[in-house]
């Protein structure tokens, strides 16, 4: 589907250096942000204090939140069960205990509801945090490698390798953005960079589909004239599945509230950088690697007759 079609050849590679140069020093960037400031873990990642609190009406998360943000305290509060029921997460400081917490928390909550009643207090050790860090980078190492190998085998493993190169670009992007900024890195978060992961890619593919088309195509073309005409070719339809896409993100980052918040920004930051990695970062980089027409249309062998012995 085209809501406008651009008949004329846009010279994208042509800026390419340009192009690659700014996703160089913004991936660099990233990186010195990482290894200066870190990124700022959950819970999930650095333990804590786990509480479950039962109120005799409905429990407002919001408001809980707000309680005991003002008190100075860093919260994640989800309901739990029913909506009488809330989850509270806490990390612990330092030479601060589980149960001085708990009684500091639930001080709290009885002055702004007294029917707030603690029904449990867990402590969540750091090994935990350890190990979902050691899953997440397993993950993460495992879809890169699937998506390395998944192109490799549809088209030439120069695709593979630009792809995974600029889909990597992408999430190191949005843990900088985290680590510059501090934002709370937290399972939710990671689990959108995997699926930026998954997305930008799709973006590649249909890029290199019609890169493939093109070179059996545009027979007289040259390597920069067959991409560009690809990638001019789904404008289109980069502009729809991705405008599309933006919009339902940025609804959960304005209206689904703190529980949806960082997951909905890291989608916003890998959207973006997504469209952008996978169109003007990967191509260029399929074309400096040294594509070629002849890895894709297999030159016609001359023909020799057999009376005759001519070459035909």
């Amino acid at each position: 589907m085209e809501f406008f079609k651009i008949r004329r050849v846009i010279p994208f590679m042509r800026h390419a250096l340009v192009f690659n140069v700014i996703s160089l020093v913004t991936f660099l960037a990233s990186v010195f942000f990482l290894a200066y400031n870190g990124l700022n873990f959950s819970i999930e990642f650095t333990g804590g204090t786990v509480l479950e609190v039962n109120y005799k009406d409905t429990a407002e998360a919001q408001k809980i939140r707000e309680t005991l943000e003002k008190a100075g305290l860093k919260v994640e509060v989800q309901n739990f069960g029913s909506s009488r029921d809330v989850l509270i997460r806490m990390p612990l400081a330092k030479g601060q205990s589980s149960a001085d917490l708990s009684q500091r928390v639930i001080g709290l909550l009885h002055a702004q509801d007294k029917s707030a009643e603690l029904r449990r207090v867990e402590f969540v050790g750091p090994q935990v945090g350890e190990e979902l860090a050691e899953y997440g980078a397993l993950a993460l190492l495992v879809t890169a490698v699937g998506i390395v190998l998944y192109l490799w085998m549809r088209f030439e493993w120069r695709f593979g390798l630009s792809a995974i190169i600029a889909n990597l670009h992408d999430v190191v992007i949005i843990l900088g953005f985290f680590a510059f900024f501090q934002w709370e890195f937290s399972l939710p978060v990671l689990a959108a960079v995997l699926a930026v992961l998954g997305y930008s890619v799709n973006e590649s593919v249909i890029v290199f589909d019609r890169v493939r088309e093109n070179f059996r195509k545009l027979r007289k073309a040259g390597v920069a004239e067959v991409i560009d005409s690809a990638i001019t070719a789904t404008i289109s339809r980069t502009i729809i599945t991705h405008g599309s896409t933006q919009a339902m993100v940025l609804t959960m980052l304005i209206f689904g509230g703190p529980a949806l918040h960082y997951f909905a920004l890291a989608l916003t930051i890998g959207i973006m950088f997504g469209i952008y990695s996978s169109v003007l970062v990967a191509s260029p980089l399929v074309m400096w690697l040294g594509v070629r027409r002849d890895q894709f249309v297999k030159p016609v062998k001359p023909r020799r007759d057999e009376h005759e012995g001519a070459v035909v």
